[in-house]
């Protein structure tokens, strides 16, 4: 005859005085991750832009310091596609009590993360300013962000971008010096499309 090796266990546990354990309930599954939705191919979400404009734009003074005071400017832009539109350069030229503004957008799109890449550049100094400005769109409103140094300071910048499919976007960009828990507007632009 033949014991099976959990009655032999079990009368080897009696026989030794140590009274066998009870079996427990069967520890729960693991509930599978869900698989991740794939990416929206966001490479047209800036189309909106392309053509030119008349512009209206405010710059609030002094940043992160409490300043309510405002400068604004008027006046164009011009917006580009290039790489067969996997690319764009959009300019600015405004003038303004405090003087002329002249701008530079490059905008790149990654196929593989399906973000846009922000690159500003201004007339001033002429440099491409770094890092880049990385999001992209969800139902219409575009959300970039990145870290850089302000006053010697480290802080996150927020671009948004509204109203895309009217004939008047809106743009936005905030400072945080406390870590993306507040936000402070510096600049908005308010574009009209010139039409051609």
């Amino acid at each position: 005859m033949r014991i099976s090796s959990s009655a032999f266990l079990g009368a080897l546990l009696l026989v030794s005085g140590v009274a066998p354990v009870p079996a427990g309930p069967e520890p729960p599954k693991p509930t599978p991750t869900p698989a991740m939705k794939p990416l929206r191919d966001g490479q047209r979400d800036f189309d909106f832009l392309i053509g030119k404009w008349k512009y209206h734009l405010k710059r609030l003074q002094n940043p992160l310091t409490g300043s309510t005071t405002w400068i604004e400017f008027d006046g164009v832009g011009d917006c580009r596609p290039i790489w067969k539109g996997n690319a764009q350069i959009d300019e600015l030229d405004v003038n303004g009590p405090s003087g002329h503004i002249q701008g530079l957008t490059l905008r790149t799109y990654n196929p593989v993360s399906r973000q846009w890449n922000l690159n500003w550049a201004n007339a001033a100094d002429g440099a491409l300013g770094t890092p880049p400005t990385i999001g992209s769109f969800k139902d219409g409103r575009g959300e970039f962000y990145d870290m850089e140094a302000f006053k010697g300071r480290m802080i996150l910048v927020r671009y948004e971008w509204t109203r895309t499919t009217t004939s008047s976007p809106h743009f936005e960009q905030s400072f945080s010096d406390d870590g993306g828990k507040t936000w402070e507007v510096n600049w908005i632009t308010d574009q009209v499309r010139v039409k051609e």
